[in-house]
């Protein structure tokens, strides 16, 4: 009798035992993964803009780089391990630096461009620390402002301010995002497929914007 149970007693301890170092085996690995590609995520990012122009048409200036914000939110929808989608709304700063010759009179000037992008990527997650992002982008434009120096005149403001840029803006966008636990260092190229203005002249000349994006965001 003693022997039953005392074998009984050994069994049901080498069952506890096992079990307990399988609960205890599962939980460790539950906690040391952090690959989260599969996990559905909404982030904040913001960070710095750095614009120019391209393709330009018809120009009498000389355009250069400027600098400019950026900052939004965004969501990852996976569909796999190592695919997803990544819609985002973007307030976005783009524009450029110029200077020119009109009527004989040089002049300077910085064109800031103030849009809404919605960007519409397709994820793809190698890593996961990386993800490849690329899509097409809808850029709406919010805000057009002009900063002259002191050598413009009225003419050549009144000239440069008489825009006619269409509001409606497609292009494509492509980029890197690092991840570090919640946190992402995020790069974009953005290029525009359409031209700011159909009916562009010398002042304001028809052209296409390109922007690329550093940042840093947070996913929740």
């Amino acid at each position: 009798m003693n022997t039953v149970l005392g074998k009984s007693i050994m069994a049901v301890a080498v069952l506890v035992s096992t079990l307990s170092l399988s609960q205890t085996t599962k939980t460790n690995t539950n906690q040391s993964s952090t690959d989260s590609r599969e996990n559905f995520k909404i982030g904040l990012k913001a960070g710095a803009n750095l614009s120019n122009i391209y393709d330009e048409q018809n120009q009498d200036y000389v355009a250069e780089k400027k600098f400019g914000f950026f900052g939004g939110a965004f969501l990852s929808i996976p569909v796999s391990k190592y695919f997803g989608f990544q819609p985002e709304v973007i307030y976005s700063q783009k524009g450029f630096k110029a200077t020119g010759d009109f009527l004989g009179v040089g002049y300077q000037f910085t064109k800031t461009t103030t849009y809404l992008d919605i960007p519409l990527l397709l994820q793809v997650k190698p890593s996961e620390y990386i993800t490849l992002v690329g899509g097409p982008q809808f850029s709406y434009l919010l805000e057009t402002k002009n900063e002259f120096n002191g050598s413009t005149n009225t003419v050549q403001e009144d000239a440069i301010n008489s825009e006619n840029y269409k509001k409606n803006i497609f292009g494509f966008a492509v980029g890197i995002d690092f991840n570090i636990d919640n946190f992402i260092i995020t790069t974009r190229g953005g290029w525009d497929i359409t031209k700011s203005d159909s009916n562009g002249n010398s002042t304001n000349p028809r052209y296409k914007n390109q922007v690329f994006q550093l940042g840093i965001g947070y996913t929740f």
